[in-house]
């Protein structure tokens, strides 16, 4: 799923609304701290990474994977300042009156399950982005990344965050999620996109593993084989994979995808445009011992 600093980036916009929650929002620069927490969060478990990893990819892989992702971080952050979590914050300002926990009491009870709820609809997504082909075509770069790390956090098309965002949108205003717990929900899924894509380990980890999604439960989802990425689908909680079968506990042999690579921004972009069907029919076409 998408973990994109920008969509924590509340864009500097003034609502006449008459709320004093609106103009406390911006003169409390939420977005800058919100900033500094996915920055500061990626740097430690970066450093962790080179500290202990838990596999050595090849020098030339991993260095291009982090050129890579970091790359299309930026891009994706100056094209998706305008529509990232300032459409939800705004989006719940506005509507979320109108969704289904509207009628409840703002309070702990409410944010849970809006927690849940939300949790709910991007694992839903996430199964939605593997099983229907148009949805696939952009997020398999995300998959493309030969070498599984913090940064593959941010490998992402930009049109598959742009879909997501819709879709989040939708879903602000159909469960009606007060806008700061979308802030709170959207950091956490940040956050947690940025750990499980880490190549760390650590003690505990099968434990933990039946709260919410680590490392070795997010590293099968990235396996080369379909059998085997399609499943884990969780990005915090554990319990949707458990409750709808699609958890796999295994080691993959290899991480990637086969016939879809990208080594830079550009071929990241391109490649959502180009189907494996049609990879397969041109590599059929070419004669055998002819690269």
């Amino acid at each position: 799923m998408t973990a994109s600093a920008t969509s924590l980036q509340p864009v500097n916009t003034h609502i006449e609304s008459g709320e004093p929650a609106v103009s406390m929002f911006a003169s409390l620069g939420i977005e800058d701290v919100l900033m500094m927490t996915v920055f500061g969060v990626f740097f430690l478990l970066l450093v962790m990474e080179v500290v202990h990893p838990y596999r050595r990819f090849a020098t030339k892989i991993a260095r291009a994977s982090l050129t890579t992702n970091t790359t299309a971080f930026l891009f994706n952050d100056v094209i998706l300042t305008l529509v990232s979590i300032s459409s939800l914050f705004l989006i719940a300002q506005q509507y979320s009156h109108l969704g289904l926990l509207s009628n409840l009491d703002d309070g702990v009870f409410k944010w849970l399950l809006s927690f849940l709820l939300f949790d709910l609809a991007l694992y839903g997504w996430h199964v939605a982005s593997h099983r229907f082909e148009f949805l696939w075509r952009f997020h398999k770069i995300h998959h493309s990344d030969k070498s599984l790390n913090v940064s593959t956090g941010f490998r992402f098309h930009v049109f598959d965050q742009c879909l997501e965002v819709i879709y989040k949108c939708l879903f602000v205003i159909v469960v009606g999620v007060n806008a700061y717990v979308v802030l709170v929900c959207d950091l956490t899924k940040t956050l947690f996109v940025l750990f499980h894509h880490s190549n760390i380990s650590f003690k505990g980890e099968k434990w933990l593993s039946k709260i919410i999604i680590v490392p070795t439960l997010h590293r099968v989802h990235h396996s080369t084989l379909r059998s085997e990425h399609d499943s884990n689908y969780g990005i915090v909680l554990s319990i949707w994979d458990r409750l709808f079968g699609t958890r796999k506990e295994l080691v993959p042999k290899k991480i990637g995808l086969e016939l879809v690579q990208a080594d830079n921004l550009v071929q990241l972009f391109c490649l959502a445009f180009i189907t494996e069907r049609r990879i397969a029919r041109i590599f059929h076409m070419i004669p055998k011992g002819k690269r």
